[in-house]
């Protein structure tokens, strides 16, 4: 083995590429894998997310599902041969309304959840609190509660006009940063080798991948392979462009805060708590008068779409709190360091309040802490590419989009598999590159409805 030459070149040591190094080479015995990246493993966007997983995911039909499903029992997998190194938790997703409206429409998604097989429906069924940690003795699937009296029972800090709660229950959270490492060390036992520097070209004579040019501190290097992966986090259209591919993908910026919650607004033990219906923040007669009467501020005082959200983050009784909301979701060009409002800490903070009022006792005084955040890298619809690219021996493991860490196992798998040329699974057409070839998909794509994104 010469370090001229390997089995396969990854582009980009994200979660996506270290998760494809550790499936090839720890899982199907290719260990000739170099793993290119400019930057340290994990330090652009994947150290980013907010590290929750779920199998809670729309249609059209059940492949996201299925593929979730398929990632989750890898990181339960990797859980119990690690001694849960990673912290791997199944609290479940908590979606709250104040809607009656919106009371079907839980019970829709819940039915519709089970059917794509996500685990059974109980309405109004007796409720079992999920526990704070592990996952093994855990329910899946989903309940719907309506009984205002039980909905105070085991949620007494959330708003007291809320009517309906929707609890996915295969879903939780777990450290990124550990997972990522953890996979990285298991794959270079097998022989991964980390190589800093650029992927600047890609060789692709006669319509196959020949050879990989990468940027070094001691200069250019050539390495000779017939497999070259693009898992280029927020670059994959830009690697894409090296060999002649143009992907349909886009970004969207993402940001999160992340606080100290000295009032112990959210429970140590609480689940991923997600407000269903718009807001509008809870300003004073005078602030929003403030606010209105200026161009740059105006917008603070209309609606809001839904989907704010937070957790309690770390171990034991640490007091750290994530707060997120993804409301500006114009496309636009990766920069890096990302630019972030001023102001989201206060929006999060005043809108995660409709759903935890306790949060109101930071108006007056706002908590300190960081706010950071990457991007979402997406598909028109929201699906993730894993699969060939119609260049003999390139592969695509991208647009991982807001569900990155929780789908990076399940994604590497199926690139595992067609690299080593094994069986596929049945969802394996689903996130082909080829999907948009074909004519019946382009005409489900214009009425596709739910992204599934939070």
């Amino acid at each position: 083995m010469s370090a001229k030459t390997a089995e396969v070149v990854i582009c980009g040591a994200g979660i996506a590429g270290i998760a494809a190094a550790y499936h090839l080479a720890v899982r199907r015995g290719i260990t000739d894998v170099v793993l290119v990246d400019e930057r340290p493993p994990l330090s652009l966007t994947s150290d980013k997310s907010a590290e929750c997983y779920r199998n809670w995911w729309p249609g059209p039909g059940d492949s996201m599902v299925a593929l979730m499903n398929r990632s989750i029992d890898l990181l339960e997998e990797l859980a119990r041969e690690s001694g849960n190194v990673f912290r791997m938790n199944r609290r479940g997703y908590l979606f709250a309304t104040a809607d009656p409206a919106c009371v079907p429409t839980f019970i829709e998604r819940a039915e519709e959840a089970a059917a794509l097989g996500a685990g059974a429906a109980r309405i109004d069924g007796e409720y079992q609190p999920a526990s704070a940690d592990g996952f093994e003795s855990e329910r899946a699937g989903s309940d719907v509660i309506t009984d205002h009296a039980v909905i105070r029972r085991h949620f007494p800090y959330i708003a007291e006009d809320t009517v309906a709660l929707l609890h996915a229950r295969r879903c939780g959270w777990f450290s990124g940063q550990q997972l990522g490492m953890y996979l990285l060390e298991r794959a270079r036992d097998k022989g991964v080798r980390l190589l800093e520097g650029r992927v600047e070209r890609v060789d692709t004579t006669g319509g196959r991948v020949r050879d990989v040019a990468v940027s070094t501190s001691g200069g250019q290097q050539s390495i000779s392979t017939p497999r070259f992966v693009n898992a280029g986090g927020p670059a994959v259209k830009s690697v894409g462009r090296l060999l002649g591919v143009d992907l349909p993908v886009f970004c969207e910026r993402h940001a999160k805060f992340a606080f100290t919650d000295d009032l112990g607004a959210i429970p140590r033990h609480a689940p991923l708590l997600i407000w269903t219906d718009p807001v509008r923040l809870p300003w004073s007669k005078d602030e929003a008068a403030a606010l209105s009467g200026s161009a740059e501020h105006r917008r603070l005082v209309d609606e809001i779409p839904a989907g704010v959200h937070g957790r309690p983050e770390g171990a034991g009784d640490s007091p750290i709190v994530l707060l997120i909301w993804t409301y500006d979701v114009e496309p636009m060009e990766p920069t890096f360091p990302i630019s972030v409002d001023p102001a989201y800490p206060e929006i999060l903070i005043r809108g995660m309040s409709r759903i935890v009022p306790a949060l109101r006792g930071y108006f007056s005084r706002l908590p300190r802490g960081i706010v950071d955040g990457g991007y979402y890298t997406k598909t028109r619809e929201n699906r993730l590419l894993a699969g060939p690219l119609p260049i003999e021996g390139a592969y695509v493991i991208g647009a991982l989009s807001g569900y990155g860490l929780m789908s990076s196992n399940g994604a590497a798998d199926l690139l595992a598999d067609y690299i080593a040329e094994r069986t596929l699974p049945r969802y394996a057409p689903a996130f082909r590159l080829d999907r948009y070839d074909d004519p019946a998909y382009r005409s489900l794509l214009d009425k596709w409805g739910d992204s599934g994104q939070l």
